[in-house]
């Protein structure tokens, strides 16, 4: 008889959870300035709701379909994609928003399509990466094709502009070479020539410059460049052992920017303190602890690249978003996933786990 397909109810129990947590945190990090800005406190929990529901449904249907499959949808996912990053720069259908164009509008709701590029590469790169594995030695038919498609992307991300998804795909297409067996000599030397660039980057945009300024010191400027990170400071360091109590943060009272996006976790830690921030923490160790469970043990490379870039860009961007809230890193717009509002991330944040649980499903033990 063959196998029952059971997903890993770890790993599925342990994204519901943070989930969960965070549709909760929207609501208690937004109600306030939800309420006056548009005369409704749930403006924001409707909207995370709504996506959340999406992206259960996601969820399920990524669950439903064999994984393998996707393999078969991995160049027309990137073309599509592709056209999409360009199209969102280009008036009237990218959104323009605090002099970026990072959206797309469909209709009431918007879409990121950078969000969707990070899992249409991981897809990409799963699929070469299986195929031509014994190609990695050589630079020019191993290891340039997936450098040069990252490279496009990260270029159109960065003409949005936005350096913090860019970053995102390139780090997540050098952990996956790694994996797969690279030469270090190669990521060494494209690494070494990619950093004047960024460099560059960084210079070529004075917001960005004064991003990196508060980041060395963020009291040299406290009510300009230095106040959001400051602000975050106060919130961790006001939670205490075990916080204020859930909806008690005064840091949301306007004070702390972008509350309930890239730094929501500066209110969850002052509002559940030490004790609940680090609880957050240890369910994002679950999730990456089961991912790579899962990576290890698929039952084909594919599946195996597949789980591992899952993980590796959860992983990232969970860092990243962590490391920028605790003032470890400078500044980057990069939201904590399952918990920072944002329907363009938690769908696809939700469709990446669907297709973990998918692979856990074939799994061998």
């Amino acid at each position: 008889m063959p196998r029952k397909l059971a997903p890993d109810m770890w790993l599925l129990g342990t994204a519901l959870l943070l989930m969960s947590v965070g549709v909760i945190m929207v609501y208690s990090a937004s109600a306030i300035v939800a309420a006056e800005r548009f005369g409704d406190p749930y403006f924001f929990l409707k909207k995370q709701g709504f996506w959340a529901v999406l992206g259960c449904a996601a969820l399920w249907a990524a669950l439903r379909v064999d994984y393998r499959k996707v393999e078969q949808w991995k160049v027309p996912l990137l073309v599509a994609t592709g056209v999409l990053l360009v199209l969102v720069l280009v008036p009237p259908f990218g959104q323009s928003i605090n002099g970026t164009r990072r959206w797309l509008r469909l209709g009431p709701v918007s879409f990121q399509p950078a969000e969707l590029a990070k899992l249409a590469l991981v897809v990409f790169l799963a699929g070469f990466l299986a195929r031509r594995r014994e190609t990695l030695p050589d630079f020019r038919r191993g290891f340039l094709p997936p450098l040069g498609v990252a490279g496009v992307f990260s270029l159109l991300v960065v003409a949005q502009p936005d350096l913090g998804n860019a970053v995102t795909l390139l780090a997540l297409t050098f952990a996956l070479l790694f994996l797969a067996g690279s030469r270090v000599r190669h990521l060494s030397v494209v690494l070494l020539a990619a950093l004047p660039l960024i460099v560059v980057a960084i210079l070529a945009a004075p917001y960005r410059v004064r991003r990196v300024m508060a980041f060395v010191d963020p009291w040299q400027d406290p009510r300009g460049s230095g106040f959001q990170i400051i602000q975050s400071w106060l919130a961790l360091g006001a939670g205490g052992p075990f916080g204020r109590g859930l909806g008690e943060s005064r840091q949301k009272l306007f004070y702390l920017p972008e509350a309930h996006t890239d730094f929501i976790f500066a209110i969850l830690g002052e509002e559940l303190g030490l004790a609940g921030a680090l609880a957050v923490v240890a369910l994002f160790v679950v999730l990456v602890w089961r991912g790579l469970r899962i990576g290890l043990r698929a039952p084909d490379p594919f599946g195996a690249y597949l789980a591992l870039g899952i993980t590796v860009l959860l992983a990232t961007q969970t860092v990243v978003n962590l490391g920028v809230v605790t003032g470890l890193l400078p500044t980057k717009g990069l939201p904590l996933p399952f918990i920072s509002f944002g329907g363009s991330a938690l769908v696809m944040t939700m469709l990446g786990t669907g297709v973990l649980l998918n692979i856990s499903q074939h799994a061998d033990g």
